[in-house]
């Protein structure tokens, strides 16, 4: 599945026990609905509350005919399969989410395991007056941003390096290495935009890249601190945690 999501008023991707509003768990209720029995989607990125989604793949398992398989489903499956499921869940998800397309892959296919890139965007509406119309989707910073120092930071946090300082979670059982390929900063008229490209992202690790360059653009920092937070491996020395309404999952790549 490829699907879309506004996630302002979910939290998060990942379904949890403590709340039914995830959009894992959404997705999950209804194949399961569908299919008769019980249907696991596993996510290509697991987005934070608030974080949207432009392009994000998932993946499901149908079992097909058996005891427990559902009316529903043997119905659809007599039917273009991917264009029956499509239609059902696109029928019972909320009007924020929505799948674009749905392919039959081979059954060793894995959404997150498989990726090879992830794209994201970070939106910041830089003006004088916050903007109503796209205050779901930016986050409103009134500061006077350096947006060449911001460049000059950004290729510091390029290429293959530890990066725990930029990471929430205290203890971390995997590697917190990654590789980022680029990083580019754009200004479109009043919002700026900070478009990350890497083979994987830590846990909250594109809200509080952006949030350190943040602190480069008003002064607070300098591109040539960079290093130096990389290599401190501590949480204390990055910039803040930006929020999540500005972040967009963009696109996921495979070979």
């Amino acid at each position: 599945m490829i699907l879309q999501y506004e996630g302002t008023r979910y939290q998060g991707w990942q379904k949890q026990t403590s709340t039914q509003n995830t959009i894992q768990g959404k997705l999950e209720d209804i194949l399961t609905r569908m299919a008769g029995y019980s249907v696991e989607v596993h996510g290509a990125g697991r987005t934070d509350a608030g974080v949207h989604a432009l392009f994000q793949v998932a993946d499901f398992q149908l079992k097909g005919h058996s005891n427990r398989c559902s009316e529903t489903l043997k119905d659809i499956e007599k039917k273009d399969l991917p264009r029956a499921i499509l239609n059902y869940v696109n029928q019972y998800l909320p009007e924020d989410i929505r799948l674009s397309s749905v392919e039959e892959v081979p059954e060793r296919f894995h959404s997150r395991l498989n990726a090879k890139e992830k794209i994201y965007c970070y939106r910041i509406h830089n003006a004088l007056v916050a903007d109503v119309f796209t205050r779901r989707y930016t986050y409103y910073f009134p500061q006077y941003l350096n947006i060449e120092a911001m460049r000059e930071a950004a290729v510091q946090l390029c290429g293959t390096h530890d990066y725990q300082s930029f990471c929430t979670k205290k203890k971390l059982k995997k590697s917190t290495v990654r590789t980022i390929y680029d990083i580019e900063i754009k200004k479109v008229s009043n919002e700026i935009q900070f478009i990350y490209r890497g083979n994987g992202f830590l846990y909250h690790m594109v809200r509080i890249l952006t949030g350190t360059l943040l602190q480069v653009g008003i002064g607070k920092l300098k591109a040539t601190d960079m290093q130096e937070i990389l290599e401190a491996k501590s949480r204390e020395k990055a910039g803040e945690l930006v929020p999540g309404c500005g972040l967009t999952l963009v696109e996921v790549r495979y070979s």
